[in-house]
């Protein structure tokens, strides 16, 4: 039993912390930086969308729309075919439309995307907690061990208890690696979106 604990410390101990990466953002992750927002200008060079807003919302078809081309489960072939068949009529008719379909798709993505960013970094601070509880409770276990009386069912039960803990500690890092990759998925979404938009409307 003494190796396993000694095993919890060590595994423990030398697990990287990808929380220092960025002083600014300490509860951070990712290897991948953290951008808090994106930039409407770094991926929109059509006409100002200063006057839309939260508009686009009042247009059914608009709002429709933008939810189905958003939606990470809807193909990106699909999404951009649907971009090219809604944008259509006068060149007036056409800019308004282009307009307000890029303003909801950058709200709506953006949006999703601050959801994702903000839920690893709770994830990342109940990680610290509970590697903080393992070492904690390791420190706890080895102290049974050395008892020269040493209660062997409340060390059996400690140790199940590290054990169970580690593992949930392991799914979750694994889960965090695999969410990591989300943000930067959205982010090549809406520009390829966008790219869709501006190439119908010239």
């Amino acid at each position: 039993m003494k190796l396993l604990a000694i095993l919890f410390v060590f595994c423990v101990a030398v697990l990287p912390s990808p929380l220092r990466a960025d002083p600014r953002y300490p509860d951070w992750p990712c290897v991948q930086p953290k951008v808090p927002e994106l930039s409407a200008a770094t991926m929109w060079n059509g006409p100002s969308i200063a006057d839309v807003g939260d508009t686009w919302q009042d247009d059914a078809k608009v709002k429709d729309l933008v939810e189905r081309i958003a939606a990470r489960r809807t193909p990106l072939d699909a999404a951009q075919k649907a971009i090219t068949e809604f944008i259509v009529g006068t060149p007036a008719e056409k800019q308004q439309k282009a307009k307000q379909v890029f303003a909801g798709l950058f709200d709506t993505l953006s949006a999703e995307r601050n959801q994702v960013m903000d839920g690893l970094e709770r994830t990342s601070h109940k990680e610290l907690d509970l590697a903080a509880k393992i070492k904690s409770d390791v420190a706890d276990l080895r102290g049974l061990e050395d008892k020269p009386d040493a209660d062997q069912s409340a060390v059996k039960n400690l140790a199940s208890e590290v054990e169970w803990s580690t593992r949930i500690f392991e799914d979750r890092r694994k889960t965090i690696r695999y969410v990591c990759e989300v943000p930067a998925t959205i982010e090549q979404r809406l520009f390829a979106l966008a790219r869709t938009v501006q190439q119908t409307l010239n």
